[in-house]
């Protein structure tokens, strides 16, 4: 065993911003299902944004879903939750075969839009998507919030830095 001592590295701090510092947003939210129940769990406590609508096709589980998680409103029309004056974004948790739809009439309103993975359901409609977004100049984006996590800020400093030398 050697006895040689080793440096101590210390890791970069990550530069995400924490996310209760960002400006409070209202949502809408179309579909209540497994991954709407996650995002609804997970917003009020990870961010100072609110749940204000939920759009979903059966009432009684919009509904539940609705008062399961404090949402003031459920609306069964699509067209009603984006155009609704009391939200600020819409998050697309629907099946994928509904999200091309979903994200457009919400870009056709003004509505920034964070759609579920996966994001459209082939090229084609993700370029739609992208072209109707740049040219109505509204953010809309996958929900890949992996990407946003510190660690992998950390990680892309790291090899920025050249600290592991050459990467293959």
């Amino acid at each position: 065993m050697s006895t040689e001592s080793h440096p101590v590295l210390t890791l970069p701090a990550s530069r995400n911003a924490d996310p209760r510092e960002a400006p409070p947003l209202r949502w809408g939210m179309i579909g209540t299902g497994y991954v709407a129940h996650t995002f609804a769990a997970d917003v009020p406590v990870h961010t100072r944004h609110t749940l204000a609508v939920v759009c979903g096709r059966d009432q009684a589980r919009r509904e539940a879903f609705a008062a399961q998680y404090g949402i003031p409103r459920s609306v069964a029309s699509v067209d009603e939750l984006v155009n609704s004056s009391d939200i600020d974004a819409v998050y697309v948790a629907t099946p994928h075969s509904d999200h091309h739809a979903h994200a457009l009439a919400a870009i056709a309103v003004g509505k920034p839009v964070l759609v579920e993975k996966a994001f459209m359901q082939n090229a084609a409609q993700a370029i739609e998507v992208a072209a109707a977004a740049r040219a109505s100049g509204i953010t809309t984006m996958e929900a890949m919030w992996t990407r946003f996590l510190p660690r992998h800020d950390v990680v892309r400093q790291i090899l920025d830095s050249g600290l592991l030398g050459e990467i293959e």
